[in-house]
């Protein structure tokens, strides 16, 4: 039975869709709360909290075909990507699961029945593995399914028994291998000859039935379960009767499409497999919002695309050429996984930014390896080698590993990483960081915040830290921490700065100069003027108009996240902010810098909203219903199960527990003042609000009145006045350069009266006065074209700066070189130059020594001509 890999799909979610099998889509690549994982690597990510009891879903029984990427952490088979016929970076899991429902019976005749009823396998190719002690699945093998028992194998290793981790849900497995024939060299499981190609593990089926306990005991679940696994891509191999992964329907199309794109005809060439293998990993990522960086998933995926694109380099592709590969990927996939249809405009950005920054390290760095390489005396490219390429030349390690591969070169990986460890040393005593000494001291007061509608309470004082120790009290003029029983202080967190204000008790005064959080506790950070004792009472005063100013400032971050996802594309994501009384601060990820109209665009949305004056409103809700609603959780924060979501109309709805204005209204006027990289793949936008924003405003047009002055014309033509002055201005200086050439021009025939001959050769020696530089040249072709046969060196100082050219007519070349003699000229000005045999110039910092420096070339000559 042959099917192409999108028929295989569909035919899968068919047979366990008629077993009564839910349909549940892929998740994302990027884990949802699981800090484990780099990326999904399996189909049962997604179903993890089901397994351990935490979650219920409104089925007991799945099926499911996950993407996944193992390209970094502990499953990484990127180095092996182009070499052999099944490793990828990224892959499809098909998988079926079963959630305290049926369990080792049901999973293998149902496995057994796709494959060999539905796909129509036939049984004498296949055979089994199950775990030594599990004598149950071998019975079910051998009697209910009638596998002869030499083609059931016992496995005693790990790799037939499964577990989440070191304690917890854990079960055998039962594999399903197919056997492609004698041709193929190999052996079965278990044999020495594994390792072989010719027996592929198609099908892995795990019988969760054990709780592991911290003491190694294995306690029985009271609800086994089902977790299955089979690669599509293996899977398609055998039913499209190909050996290899890279022959299937899917990957023969994007080879194809790759190779017209590059200009190749070699479709043998492995680096196509690369090629058309990162190209599916990095859409997804992409897709799912990773975006090329120098860390975590973001670094991963920019080694993908380099790879990708070294080895399409490799193949003899002469211009970026990775992003067109896309439109191929959206007509293989994207009818299973609509989304990367809808995103490829921002994933084909992305990649052609990424690919075209790349492109000059790329030949820079290729340059350097191969002249390294070719000056190898052994077969290990040293570490400083190594080190220098990606230090200095930003050539990733992965890909003088994968070049050095090629060339059966080993790395110097010991020297590269003490080359590593010498510079973190250096940044460490280079580093100016100071330390915050008073979060040592532990606080065990939990402080209750009533500041989102209170801003002065009374409360009680809890603790006093005074220096780096706990205190009873503190003195007149004494710096210190007071935390309180309850607060409308709010401590600082997700971006939003503490408040400042004012703790009073009788005639004393704390003046808080910041609020932070330690563990559960508020520290109102200040300085005393009075006594203050723990227990005492105290009125708790923010300062109001501060607060205020926050508060404009942090909604007016909410609109602006979602203003830039609604321009820009939904890939941008928080990566950072800072919200205090004067200005916002907003990080995000994105690939390339903002137009002009964009931001515009961006800070008129922004406005629009504003003026919309939603009613911001607030609601309490369990963490996962509020994502489920589609709240956006925001970067460096913290939830607890009971979340805070904040709306304003339908624009934007995000979780956070900072403080916000009653209406956007409140916020007044919005202005962005800057936007910048401050990262690869990381933009900042700074704005104000208020009445911030309405003396930027006003300063801008106070400017704006002033030029139109200074100018002679209106304010609304200010802008072409400006463009017609520097079209002036640029024609003056036009012509007043050619006038200075024509001066220069005639200054140089001036001074052919002044050559002299040697050994009846003119030679021609000057110090010009009141000559640019840059006029030196024109001059010197000039005076060559009059003297037809001859030697000229001319030399002008401006400053404390010397100008040099030497110029020898084209048949002398073989006698003077001009690099040379401006070189001789050179050393006495301390300078130096070069430039061709008939030409050369020179620069210097010794004007004094110009007029003898000119005086010694005449003998230089005798000596030459």
């Amino acid at each position: 039975m042959t099917l192409s890999t999108a028929e295989l799909r569909n035919a899968f979610f068919s047979y366990f869709a008629s077993n009564n099998h839910q349909q549940v889509s892929s998740s994302s690549l990027v884990p949802s709360d699981d800090p484990t994982l780099l990326f999904t690597n399996a189909g049962m990510n997604q179903f993890k909290d089901v397994f351990l009891g935490k979650e219920k879903r409104s089925y007991t029984r799945a099926v499911s075909s996950q993407r996944c990427v193992r390209a970094g952490g502990k499953h990484n088979d990127l180095e092996n990507v182009g070499y052999t016929a099944r490793h990828h970076t990224f892959f499809e899991m098909l998988g079926n699961f079963s959630f305290g429902d049926y369990f080792k019976k049901e999973a293998i005749q149902f496995a057994w029945s796709f494959l060999t009823e539905e796909l129509k396998l036939p049984k004498e190719k296949l055979l089994v593995t199950v775990y030594s002690e599990d004598d149950e699945a071998f019975r079910i093998w051998q009697d209910d399914i009638g596998i002869p028992v030499e083609k059931i194998i016992r496995i005693s290793t790990s790799d037939n028994f499964w577990s989440m981790g070191d304690t917890g849900p854990c079960g055998p497995c039962s594999e399903i291998f197919y056997d492609h024939g004698e041709h193929i060299w190999g052996g079965p499981p278990g044999s020495p000859e594994e390792d072989g190609d010719r027996f592929i593990e198609i099908w892995n089926l795990v019988f969760m039935q054990f709780n592991k306990q911290a003491n190694g005991d294995m306690l029985p679940l009271p609800s086994p379960s089902i977790d299955t696994g089979m690669g599509l891509e293996r899977i398609s191999a055998i039913l499209q009767n190909v050996h290899s992964n890279y022959e299937i329907d899917l990957f023969v199309n994007l080879i194809d499409a790759a190779a017209s794109i590059i200009g190749t005809q070699d479709k043998e060439n492995k680096s196509l497999r690369v090629v058309a293998d990162h190209i599916r990993s990095c859409a997804f990522l992409i897709c799912d919002g990773v975006m090329p960086s120098n860390e975590g998933r973001g670094y991963v995926l920019r080694r993908i695309i380099r790879r990708a694109v070294r080895h399409g380099y490799k193949l003899g592709a002469s211009d970026i050429f990775f992003y067109r590969l896309v439109e191929q990927l959206c007509k293989e996939m994207g009818e299973a996984y609509p989304e990367i249809v809808e995103q490829r405009p921002v994933i084909e950005k992305v990649l052609r930014v990424e690919e075209e920054q790349f492109s000059k390290t790329l030949e820079r760095g290729m340059v350097i390896l191969n002249e390294a390489i070719e000056q190898l005396t052994t077969d290990t490219l040293s570490g400083d080698v190594i080190f220098k390429l990606y230090d200095t030349y930003g050539f990733p390690v992965d890909l003088t590993n994968d070049v050095a591969r090629e060339k059966n070169i080993k790395l110097d990986e010991t020297g590269f990483e003490s080359a590593m460890q010498a510079q973190r040393l250096r940044a460490q005593k280079a580093s100016n960081f100071g330390v915050d000494y008073s979060s040592n001291v532990a606080v065990e007061s939990t402080t209750e915040f009533v500041g989102y509608d209170a801003y002065s309470d009374e409360s009680d004082i809890l603790d006093i830290i005074a220096g780096q120790e706990k205190s009873q009290q503190l003195e007149d003029e004494e710096e210190g921490i007071i935390v309180l029983a309850k607060t409308p202080f709010y401590a600082e967190s997700g971006g939003q700065v503490g408040d400042t204000g004012t703790l009073r008790s009788g005639d004393s005064t704390f003046l808080v100069k910041d609020t932070q959080k330690l563990g559960n506790a508020f520290a109102h950070r200040g300085v005393a003027k009075g006594k203050f004792v723990v227990g005492d009472k105290v009125t708790a005063t923010i300062n109001n108009e501060n607060r205020e100013a926050i508060k404009r400032n942090h909604s007016a971050t909410h609109l602006l996240h979602a203003a830039l996802r609604e321009v820009l594309g939904e890939h941008v994501t928080q990566k950072g902010s800072l919200v205090d009384d004067q200005k916002l601060r907003f990080d995000f990820s994105h690939f390339e810098s903002i137009t002009a109209e964009e931001l515009s665009l961006i800070e008129q949305r922004v406005n629009e909203e504003i003026r919309a004056n939603h009613p911001l409103e607030t609601q309490l809700m369990e963490l996962e219903e509020a994502k489920e609603s589609g709240a956006m959780a925001l970067f460096g924060e913290k939830y607890d199960e009971k979340v805070r979501v904040v709306s304003m109309g339908k624009f934007s709805v995000e979780l956070c527990g900072g403080t916000h204005v009653s209406s956007t209204g409140n916020i007044g006027l919005f202005v962005l003042t800057s936007e910048s990289g401050i990262a690869s793949g990381i933009r900042r936008i700074e704005a104000t609000t208020g009445s911030q924003a309405l003396k930027i405003v006003q300063s801008h047009n106070a400017i704006l009145k002033q030029s139109a002055s200074l100018l002679k014309t209106d304010l609304d033509s200010v802008a072409q006045k400006v463009e017609l002055l520097q079209s002036q201005l640029k024609q003056t200086e036009k012509a007043l350069s050619k006038l200075k050439d024509k001066e220069a021009s005639q200054q140089g025939a001036d001074l052919l009266s002044s050559k002299v001959g040697i050994n009846g050769i003119d030679v021609l020696i000057a110090k010009l006065d009141g000559v640019e530089t840059k006029a030196l040249r024109p001059m010197m072709d000039d005076l060559k074209n009059r003297l037809k046969q001859g030697v000229v060196v001319l030399g002008t100082a401006n400053d404390s700066k010397v100008g040099l050219i030497a110029g020898v007519t084209k048949d002398l070349t073989n006698k003077v070189k001009a690099g040379d003699l401006v070189n001789f000229v050179a050393a006495q000005v301390g300078g130096k130059g070069g430039g061709r045999p008939d030409m050369a110039q020179a620069g210097g910092d010794k004007p004094e020594n110009l007029a003898a420096a000119l005086d010694s070339v005449n003998e230089w000559l005798k000596d030459k001509l």
